[in-house]
């Protein structure tokens, strides 16, 4: 297996993508103060703030991303197939992927077009929904076919919001039958996020594995389990409610319906973070997740 972490190569002028969530009220005038500084390493040959645009046919070196976790998965969905390393520059608030200040872009894109800094692959999956003929219903959405995710898939109970049953299998064995609102497949990028609120594990983000994490399961013996990102994995829920849903990185993608079956597979396409210096990974948990304790019980121990 080779290492996740390889050196790049750029050779000047670089061609930038310049993505961001521009719903966010500081990102379109952080975008503009940084476009000169940005215009002084690269080249932006394309530009959007929507999350819409189909960036998948763009020639480029990088994608510089403004926001927050949120607009790096819009912009991973963007490349699609041609993922692109990305320079995230956080505006949001917590920021696991997005961890970098706009003080630290400049030096990082001067280090990044002079080849000194490295990339970090990240698995990325692909999901599709395989609807039985005999139980579709011609009225229904369709069913979504190879949607490429980072984060999650999550299978919602939705509206009337009563526990579903949940038959997950992995490599076409039965593993359980879950009763539950809800089961999460996470990727380990995927695993400081909804899977994590749902009591997962944090997954080391170069693993090559996946996190099953039912969400309230009835039985108190139903644990999280991690497998291999090689395996094929299955869910189907026999009787799903009105709004049970498909759920890929936060986006709802299609309803489900009897006899339906959601398919995840590892995704040929890596998702590729730029690693700055000094963004390490227990740093980046321990600063995210307030992982203080010590500094909290002293702080404690000090109050009156």
């Amino acid at each position: 297996m080779s290492d996740p972490v390889q050196s790049l190569q750029s050779v000047p002028p670089l061609r930038a993508l310049l993505l961001g969530a521009g719903r966010r009220p500081n990102v379109l005038p952080e975008a503009e103060r940084l476009r000169p500084i940005i215009e002084r390493h690269a080249r932006i040959v394309a530009e959007d703030f929507t999350g819409t645009a189909d960036m998948s046919t763009q020639e480029a070196d990088l994608a510089i991303v403004l926001g927050g976790d949120g607009a790096i998965l819009r912009a991973a969905h963007q490349m699609g197939s041609r993922q692109l390393p990305v320079v995230a520059v956080n505006l949001g608030r917590l920021g696991f992927l997005a961890d970098l200040t706009p003080a630290e872009l400049p030096e990082v894109l001067r280090d990044f077009a002079a080849g000194k800094l490295s990339r970090t692959e990240h698995l990325m999956f692909e999901c599709s929904v395989i609807r039985s003929d005999e139980a579709a219903d011609p009225q229904a959405e369709p069913p979504c076919e190879r949607e490429l995710g980072l984060n999650e898939v999550v299978i919602w109970n939705g509206p009337t919001f009563s526990m579903m049953e949940l038959d997950l299998y992995i490599d076409s064995e039965l593993v359980t039958t879950y009763s539950c609102d809800g089961l999460i497949l996470s990727t380990p990028v995927g695993s400081t996020a909804h899977s994590l609120s749902a009591g997962g594990p944090i997954l080391r983000k170069e693993l090559q594995a996946l996190a099953i994490c039912p969400i309230s399961p009835h039985a108190l013996t139903n644990r999280p389990v991690v497998d291999s990102a090689d395996r094929v994995y299955e869910m189907v829920v026999s009787r799903p409610n009105v709004g049970t849903s498909v759920v890929l990185d936060g986006r709802v993608v299609c309803t489900l319906q009897p006899g339906d079956r959601v398919r995840v597979t590892r995704a040929e396409p890596k998702f590729q973070l730029v690693a700055a210096p000094g963004h390490s990974y227990y740093r980046t948990l321990r600063e995210k997740l307030g992982w203080g304790g010590r500094l909290q019980l002293n702080a404690r121990e000090d109050s009156p």
